[in-house]
């Protein structure tokens, strides 16, 4: 492992992306948008929500659980996505734009039901991509549902919610079979056309409650692109952070996102939030192999 941050005033951090030398992180029921440099530094803040909170209340929090790097009008933008497990307060989106830190907030409700009339039941969306030409969200599972789905739609599906395909994946693994293995979140490296899914496992029965923390790991699916269209696939390596290093013991793994990629190694930044209103920031290498 290359490193270690804690944030002890952010709460929950749920998702990071990186961008123009920048890591942007949100939390789960956080009222703003943590900004660091590339030093891991606290530079600056985008506020999401009028309040003066540290942390949202649950059964109101709009719960942002993935966040992506999307285009509109040729500018990049930051998209944050609720997770859709508790409507109405959980089925918006957050536009942002990094550079002005205005923020539009969309209601995703239409594009939701589309979901569950796909055939997931239980909507809890933890992680989202963008790939060439689509973007691909996570839909977590728990023990009575223990089934992880990835949803392959459009790049604009947030303003094209009535047409924008829909194309479900299940993916999974067991080898962890005293606590359900749940996505987290994913990540997608584009050199080496890896998608890369945090794992994490909690002892949950639905998706709203948490759960005492079990393992967290990588999954590496490899060759992405040539599997789009498949209706199901396995990871072709799993990574057992704790027995990397043991400070990922007791950590719940939230998200990652790809920092760089050389030769021989992807450089990942991977968040925790272990529900104490606190957030850890690891750095990591893992092989390309």
């Amino acid at each position: 492992m290359e490193g270690k941050i804690h944030f002890p005033n952010y709460p929950s951090a749920s998702a990071i992306e990186f961008h123009n030398n920048h890591f942007y992180i949100v939390g789960d029921d956080a009222p703003s948008v943590l900004v660091l440099d590339s030093l891991l530094q606290e530079v600056d803040t985008i506020p999401l929500y009028d309040t003066a909170i540290k942390r949202i209340p649950k059964p109101v929090k709009p719960d942002l659980e993935a966040l992506t790097i999307v285009n509109r009008n040729k500018k990049p933008y930051l998209l944050a996505i609720g997770s859709g497990s508790l409507a109405p307060y959980r089925n918006t989106a957050e536009l942002i734009d990094p550079a002005t830190k205005e923020h539009t907030t969309i209601d995703l409700s239409l594009f939701y039901e589309r979901l569950k009339a796909s055939g997931l039941p239980e909507l809890n969306i933890e992680g989202a991509c963008s790939i060439p030409g689509a973007v691909i969200l996570s839909n977590r599972g728990h023990k009575e549902f223990p089934k992880n789905h990835l949803i392959l739609t459009s790049a604009k599906f947030w303003e094209e919610q009535a047409m924008a395909p829909i194309t479900l994946l299940y993916v999974g693994s067991n080898e962890d079979s005293g606590h359900f293995q749940g996505v987290s979140g994913i990540t997608y490296a584009k050199k080496t056309d890896k998608l890369i899914l945090t794992i994490s496992t909690e002892d949950t029965k639905n998706a709203y409650d948490d759960g005492s923390i079990g393992k967290s790991y990588l999954w590496i699916v490899d060759n992405f692109s040539s599997k789009k269209r498949w209706t199901g696939m396995n990871p072709n390596r799993i990574i057992d952070l704790e027995k990397i290093d043991p400070q990922f013991r007791n950590q719940k793994i939230e998200s990652a996102c790809v920092i760089r990629e050389t030769k021989h190694f992807i450089e990942l930044a991977l968040v925790a939030d272990n529900d104490d209103g606190s957030s850890t920031l690891f750095r990591l290498d893992i092989s390309k192999k």
